[in-house]
């Protein structure tokens, strides 16, 4: 089957009281339009147009290079109209899939079913609803094809009493609508061409109209406002939270996880309340998260834990390591095997070797330390000279006292030791001592200042 699918995106979204075109609003970290595209290029080869206009410039620019073509609906006339826009995108023989950008719990799985039915006419996702109302209900003969889909304002008190709504997409031979499309009439209260006039014309020619139910009204609802938009992200974030419960992982509150992006776990991981994870996050086998911590775009091998109010940013974490609490591993950051970064440690570039330790209170930018090297509390490379970066390494077994400051470039060689409060401007060799610091002076009968009357 050839597909063709079009979204419709054009459309302002003032209840949303933004700047930001409505179909860029995120849902579990990606805009909605994303999410739509996303759903529909999981059909397989399929040619898709967006259709925009309210912030066209925006939505092009956010999803330059994505294999999406735009069209401009320069008129908000109706959803007739805009997928009207499309029609010189409609490839031959091709079967039409209408999608909006701001429905972004569609499943593939539930398109799929919908083009299945197709391959004659059209097909029209619906869905139950326990209050229906504002809705179009759908109307079925007594064999289940669509009669009609009649609006509220028009249905009488039986058609009030249908459950089954109409979410507005659509799968339809590209043929007829290219020949329908065109022939709608604005006749009515609003001036709009609508895209369910296509049903009824449909019926009139005795072509049938079949309808495919979604299985959860979520799936199929639209946003329109910030509540809505808020419903939808606790909706996914529960779909995901099932998901990695049935996979095995500990959830200690399922109502308190966001996932913005891609999480992969391995056997028996641990997520503590609060956490969020951005971009593609992969834990393996017995990973522990503690509270409130964010992890965006990282790894972390078998048996890390991470305790609470931390923050692991593009690093790749070994195995069994510990991390926090409140510590900052910013993009760069590699412990190896059995690497401590403790509490009010921040990290960027840095590599930490086998069994090494930053235990507090420091910051290790730009550096290369070492297998088993001990970094006192207060410690800090200084990588910075307020134009450039500078490198700072220290070798193997290397032991860096309290409240040091090593001023790069420099080297630290294996098993030197920096005495504590001292800053280092050049070269340690291996094994050496190194103190920089003023010396002590004691003063006796010293004497405090006093305030003067």
């Amino acid at each position: 089957m050839t597909i063709d699918v079009v979204i419709l995106a054009a459309g302002k979204g003032t209840r949303m009281r933004s700047d930001l075109p409505k179909v860029l609003h995120p849902i579990g970290g990606v805009p909605m339009l994303g999410r739509v595209i996303e759903a529909a290029q999981q059909l397989g080869d399929v040619r898709i147009t967006v259709v925009v206009g309210h912030g066209a410039g925006l939505v092009e620019e956010r999803f330059a290079g994505t294999g999406v073509e735009f069209v401009e609906q320069k008129e908000q006339l109706g959803t007739g109209h805009a997928v009207a826009q499309a029609i010189p995108n409609f490839r031959p023989g091709a079967t039409v899939l209408i999608l909006y950008g701001d429905v972004p719990l569609v499943k593939t799985g539930t398109l799929q079913s919908l083009l299945s039915a197709s391959d004659r006419g059209p097909a029209l996702l619906s869905v139950e609803m326990a209050n229906p109302a504002g809705y179009g209900r759908i109307v079925r003969d007594e064999a289940g094809r669509v009669l009609a889909i009649v609006e509220e304002k028009d249905a009488d008190g039986d058609t009030l009493a249908i459950r089954e709504v109409n979410t507005g997409i659509l799968a339809a031979p590209a043929d007829l609508l290219a020949k329908w499309l065109p022939e709608l009439s604005n006749d009515n209260a609003q001036g709009e061409y609508y895209l369910t006039d296509v049903i009824a014309r449909s019926v009139s020619e005795q072509i049938a109209v079949t309808g495919v139910r979604a299985s959860d009204p979520l799936e199929v609802a639209g946003v329109n406002s910030r509540a809505q938009q808020a419903q939808m992200e606790r909706a996914l974030q529960h779909s995901r939270a099932l998901s990695l419960m049935h996979a095995g992982v500990t959830l200690l509150d399922p109502a308190r996880i966001d996932i913005r992006g891609t999480l992969t776990c391995g056997t028996d991981v641990e997520i503590d309340i609060n956490c969020v994870f951005e971009g593609n996050v992969k834990l393996g086998a017995d990973v522990r998260i503690g509270p409130n911590c964010v992890l965006r775009n990282c790894e972390l091998a078998v048996g890390t834990v991470v305790e609470a109010n931390s923050i692991i940013e593009e690093a790749t974490i070994g195995e069994a390591c510990t991390i926090g609490p409140f510590a900052r591993l910013r993009p760069g950051t590699e412990l190896a095997h059995g690497a401590k970064v403790g509490n009010f440690v921040e990290t960027k570039k840095a590599k930490i070797g086998l069994g090494s330790k930053v235990n507090h209170l420091s910051y290790i930018g730009d550096a290369e330390v070492g297998e088993g090297v001990n970094i006192g509390a207060g410690t800090i490379t200084c990588n910075y000279d307020g134009v450039n970066k500078f490198k700072t390494s220290i070798g193997d077994g290397a032991f860096i006292g309290s409240n040091s400051s090593l001023v790069a470039p420099v080297e630290i060689g294996a098993g030197a030791t920096i005495g504590a409060g001292s800053t280092i401007t050049r070269e340690v060799s291996a094994d050496e001592l190194a103190v920089a610091r003023g010396k002590q002076r004691n003063i006796s009968g010293w004497q405090r200042p006093t305030k003067k009357s």
